[in-house]
């Protein structure tokens, strides 16, 4: 017997009735066939991930080996009798030039962004006459070798008494992240609505108030990656520092590292603790700071 297909009321009927889909009701849905990454391509980048890492390894394996068996042949790749004697010599002689590496990373951030973030909304929002130029010379600023301004500053900290003073350093190193904070603040303060503002003027707020408690709040995603990227530089920093801060009393961790490696260096273990211990700052405000650097270093790249 033929199945009896009930009427409806709109003259349509049960069987055959379309899905949301578009496929009858009865009608199994397509597979959704999912895109196949090549196995080789999935290898080649473990292999070459694997590659990249490897020094960050090795500097970890030689902290970990004993004195004795820094001179092995063939070496290690595991150290079979880990020892910290390095670490307790990062511990022993390496906490002051820390110290001074944390002061200093912690003045340039302050500097830049004090000098970079009021600089940004002028250029983004005022638009002063010589805007255009400005940003060519601050982009060509950036392409100006550290060791030619490391020279500059020398002649004028000779003569300015900043020569082997850790605000000297703070002073140099702020040059090498000014220009690009000022672009990157100028990118992301140009997409702030100017309705925002203007709403601002109108219930009375003068210019620094705007700038203070609209614009800098907005901003946040920008001042943490210029701040990151002030602190990494600064921190990393050895070309100011054995120009400018060489004889200083307080030298920063770079320096101080340097200080290790000779032609008769026997406590290779210890300055590659020192390595080890002078790179978990950055990697930890890398993984913290992460998103938020993602989300400002694309600030500016899309117009609405």
């Amino acid at each position: 017997m033929s199945a009896v297909q009930t009427p409806r009321r709109d003259g349509g009927s049960r069987a055959g009735r379309p899905t949301a889909t578009g496929a009858p009701r009865g009608a199994s849905a397509p597979a959704v066939r999912r895109p196949r990454v090549a196995w080789w391509r999935t290898g080649l980048g473990l292999v070459l991930t694997a590659v990249m890492l490897f020094p960050v390894y090795w500097i970890l394996n030689v902290s970990l080996t004993q004195t004795q068996d820094l001179r092995r042949t063939p070496p290690s790749l595991l150290p079979l009798a880990p020892t910290f004697e390095g670490y307790e010599a990062v511990l022993d002689q390496q906490l002051q030039a820390l110290g001074v590496s944390l002061l200093v990373g912690l003045g340039t951030v302050v500097l830049t962004v004090v000098v970079a973030a009021p600089a940004g909304w002028a250029l983004a929002k005022m638009r002063p006459r010589g805007a255009g130029a400005l940003s060519f010379a601050l982009l060509v600023a950036q392409m100006i070798p550290a060791v030619v301004m490391a020279m500059g500053f020398y002649s004028v900290y000779v003569r300015l008494g900043l020569l082997n003073e850790v605000w000297g350093l703070v002073i140099a190193d702020s040059t090498i992240a000014v220009p690009f904070a000022v672009l990157l603040f100028t990118a992301f303060m140009s997409g702030l609505p100017d309705e925002l503002l203007d709403a601002a003027r109108v219930d009375g707020a003068s210019t620094w108030r705007i700038f203070v408690a609209v614009v800098l709040p907005l901003s946040r995603n920008s001042v943490i990656t210029v701040s990151l990227f002030a602190f990494l530089w600064a921190w990393s920093d050895f070309v100011f520092a054995s120009t400018l801060n060489r004889q200083g009393d307080l030298v920063p961790i770079t320096l101080s590292l340097f200080a290790y490696i000779g032609n008769n260096t026997t406590q290779w273990n210890a300055v590659m603790a020192t390595a080890v211990v002078a790179s978990v700052p950055a990697a930890v405000l890398l993984v913290l700071a992460q998103r938020y650097v993602a989300a400002g270093v694309t600030a500016g790249a899309v117009k609405d």
